[in-house]
């Protein structure tokens, strides 16, 4: 697991201390519900809180021997308990407490991810607004398209990380499933009380129907979910990324006093972060088709699954955590460049605003191929041999025939671009 870089509260959820702690809370609460059906004496119960305990190094000890993690766990744990350890692990199979407490480490690092977006959204909508109208080129295939504003760009993220949120919720329900129904899920030595007793008590749905596991597609979609979340950190940290080279220069990730770029030169502001989580997604979409690998498993189960799932699912949350608080970091201090921004939008000297000039030359009667033959030709002669777009439209009198200079002026004006640009804002946010 790659824990040295995260936060406390989501590497502690993987610690051993917290999965054992998990698997002793789900033995006591059988316990408990086997005493409320009276298959064992409440007496008991109380005796098996009070001393039962366990030791990590002593479970490693014992597993290095028996080849068992659960096994292990219930010999130190009958170490504590003496012979009260008869009325524990009664009628369940290891699967039963394995997947009921990974369905709750899931939950606990889902509660920190769904937080992580919540901030994540909070320090984007502020971005949205400060740069609601600051003006940027557009582009389509890398290439300069019509003018748009950075807060815009930076509303797509914002309405793609709401569906985010909505996803790690979803996601939250569909692995908040509890499993306690013996060896191949049929209830056999094991009330189905005591399972919805436990699931109750944990915050859980019994699995409607299993047999020894809980099915992995639950996992899977847990899984496919933090892949698409650190996807859309990709996408905006490439897209932070592609603004930030010399050539363009529009925004640049926070560099930092003391910083440096690179060992041989000195001048070196790489956008490391953005390319770190690039780097990180990865990952992250790799664990993910791992997980959808486990769903096909031998008729009621097999083991292939686990020692996947002992990597996968701590290292994605752990990364999507990092990845989540990361980004946050780099968006709220994120450098922009207005005058670099509009410098750029000129650079085609108003190709532009071609489009205009074509839908007004429709508007005045020509016909849709004969208006874009005629500005395209004056388009082309920009690309190859330079010249202001504009003045070669006006000097046009195959142009001018149909539109006057004013009218030739109007269609370059940015605020005919940006004219909805409150109506899209009311969309995403509301009233403002």
């Amino acid at each position: 697991m790659i824990l040295r870089y995260t936060r406390p509260e989501m590497g502690n959820i993987w610690e051993p201390e917290n999965k054992f702690r998990k698997w002793l809370d789900i033995e006591i609460l059988c316990c408990e519900a086997l005493a409320e059906l009276g298959d064992i004496p409440k007496s008991v119960v109380k005796e098996i809180k009070k001393n039962a305990d366990f030791d990590i190094k002593r479970i490693d000890e014992i597993e290095s021997t028996v080849k068992h993690d659960v096994l292990a766990f219930l010999s130190n744990l009958e170490e504590s308990i003496g012979g009260l350890s008869r009325y524990i692990h009664k009628g369940l199979t290891s699967s039963d407490i394995l997947d009921t407490s990974l369905s709750i480490l899931m939950g606990e690092a889902a509660d920190i991810i769904i937080n992580d977006i919540k901030e994540l959204l909070k320090v984007t909508k502020k971005k949205v607004y400060e740069f609601k109208d600051t003006v940027m080129i557009g582009r389509s295939h890398g290439i300069h398209a019509e003018p748009i504003t950075f807060g815009l760009k930076l509303a797509i993220w914002y309405e793609e990380m709401k569906r985010n949120l909505d996803r790690m919720k979803t996601a939250k329900q569909r692995i908040s499933y509890g499993k306690l129904s013996g060896a191949v899920g049929t209830y056999s030595n094991i009330d189905p009380k005591v399972e919805e007793y436990v699931c109750k008590k944990l915050g859980l749905k019994p699995a409607p129907v299993s047999n020894q596991i809980i099915q992995r597609d639950r996992h899977a979609e847990y899984l496919t979910a933090l892949a698409i979340i650190a996807s859309s950190i990709d996408k905006f940290a490439t897209e932070i990324r592609h603004l930030q080279r010399t050539e363009v220069l529009e925004v640049e990730e926070p560099f930092e006093k003391g910083q440096k770029g690179s060992s041989a030169m000195p001048h070196k502001r790489n956008p490391v972060g953005c390319e770190n989580l690039s780097g990180l997604a990865r990952i992250v979409r790799a664990n993910a088709l791992a997980s959808l690998e486990n769903i096909p498993l031998w008729h009621e189960r097999d083991i292939s699954h686990s020692s996947v799932e002992r990597v996968i699912i701590p290292d994605s949350t752990i990364l999507l955590d990092f990845m989540l608080v990361r980004f946050k970091n780099i968006l709220n201090n994120l450098i922009v460049y207005p005058n670099n921004m509009i410098k750029n939008l000129n650079l085609t000297k108003g190709l532009v605003f071609s489009q205009r000039v074509l839908l007004e030359l429709t508007n005045k009667g020509l016909s849709r191929e004969e208006a874009y033959g005629l500005v395209q030709s004056k388009a082309m002669h920009v690309w190859k041999k330079g010249g202001d777009f504009k003045r070669l439209l006006k000097s046009d009198k195959k142009i001018t025939k149909y539109l006057s200079k004013k009218e030739i002026d109007r269609c370059f004006d940015l605020r005919y671009y940006l004219r909805n640009v409150d109506r899209i804002f009311k969309r995403v946010f509301g009233l403002f």
